[in-house]
């Protein structure tokens, strides 16, 4: 599993760099978002995957048994993911105001009218 999960996150990885060297803005944000999701992966792969092994302590024990999921990874990715949310929502709001604007969404006819 945990190698499917590496093909993904490469494949995820790979289309958001693909995305960003676009010049349109939306499909660099669009690419931005990509790789936040891909991040989120990676974080959760390095965590190792243990399903069905929550980190509970027994009632009649002082310690964790060894086959448990670490819950640090799984409350970064959480918050991660909720900034993410915050970030890609002001994105769009960016974008609306830059097209309205600006006229189009080309990066490089953006630079042309900074003078």
């Amino acid at each position: 599993m945990e190698t499917i999960l590496a093909f993904v996150i490469g494949g995820l990885y790979a289309g958001g760099i693909y995305m960003m060297l676009r010049r349109s803005i939306v499909r660099l944000i669009i690419g931005l978002v990509l790789l936040g999701h891909a991040t989120n992966l990676l974080i959760f792969d390095v965590g190792r995957l243990t399903p069905g092994q929550p980190p509970l302590i027994p009632a009649n024990e002082t310690t964790l048994t060894t086959p448990f999921a670490d819950p640090l990874p799984q409350a970064l990715i959480l918050t991660a993911i909720v900034i993410g949310f915050g970030v890609q929502a002001f994105a769009v709001v960016l974008i609306k105001r830059v097209y309205q604007t600006v006229g189009n969404d080309d990066l490089d006819q953006m630079k042309a009218t900074d003078s």
